[in-house]
């Protein structure tokens, strides 16, 4: 069969694709050959992800600016996608927000944002390159990037809003395999635990944070970049194909406790 996760000539919408998670998911699909639409709400971010990815690797790149919790937005932008590229394989959908206050003082506002942008803004991409990509194509790939708190609660960090929204889209993503995969289309999620990015270094480096690790994550610590990698290229990958509406936790095994 060749290399199982060779992705050349495959082209792969990842949204929230400025920074973190999003860009490091894009370098190891760009590291595969496949070739990166970079989607989020920050145009001069987006640029200088897909200027840097085409650069390293050599592939074709695209930045679209975009607010996944705005349809006609959604659905302009999987059109000049496919004007451009005339096909997309895989989507990852990574862009997401989090609000942290206690459930007590949660505002009607905080909580529909959430769901707006988390599970709403999660569909509509799904919705819109099924539709006019996927589902034509009869072939593709969906990554839901979910959360380990879509998966359980948690004592540290309280953030309802979060939770339910991750959850949701644990249950959207079986929904939509469901749904999908006689179109050859299988719709699975990642559940990051934590990472350390630009934005959480400081915190998770706290006395408090590391302590927490010893605690309640059995690998004693919390992730590196590049440890989403292997995840995003098995379900991205044209040989991955009988897997579906999987919740593929990634978190030093927290949810395993």
């Amino acid at each position: 069969m060749g290399d199982l996760f060779d992705l050349k000539g495959n082209v792969a919408i990842v949204t929230g694709c400025s920074t973190g998670l999003g860009v490091q998911m894009a370098k190891a699909l760009a590291r595969q050959g496949c070739n990166i639409v970079a989607v989020a709400r920050r145009q001069n971010l987006i640029e200088e992800v897909a200027a840097d990815l085409a650069k390293e690797f050599g592939v074709e790149t695209l930045a679209v600016r975009c607010d996944i919790t705005d349809t006609e937005m959604v659905e302009n932008a999987v059109k000049t996608v496919l004007d451009r590229f005339g096909r997309i394989d895989i989507l990852i959908n990574n862009a997401g927000t989090g609000a942290v206050a206690p459930a007590e003082d949660i505002t009607d506002d905080q909580f529909m944002n959430e769901l707006n942008i988390d599970l709403f803004g999660t569909f509509k991409m799904a919705r819109a390159v099924a539709k006019q990509a996927m589902i034509p194509a009869n072939y593709g790939r969906i990554i839901n990037i979910a959360s380990m708190y879509g998966l359980v609660g948690n004592k540290v960090a309280p953030a309802s809003p979060y939770h339910a929204a991750k959850g949701g889209v644990v249950n959207l993503t079986r929904a939509l395999a469901a749904e999908w995969g006689k179109y050859g289309i299988s719709v699975n999620a990642i559940c990051p635990g934590y990472f350390y990015s630009p934005l959480t270094r400081e915190t998770l480096d706290s006395e408090f944070f590391q302590a927490n690790a010893k605690t309640m994550i059995p690998m004693e610590r919390y992730g590196d970049e590049g440890e989403l990698d292997t995840a995003a290229i098995f379900l991205a990958s044209p040989a991955t194909t009988y897997v579906t509406g999987v919740m593929l936790p990634v978190d030093g095994g927290y949810t395993s406790m």
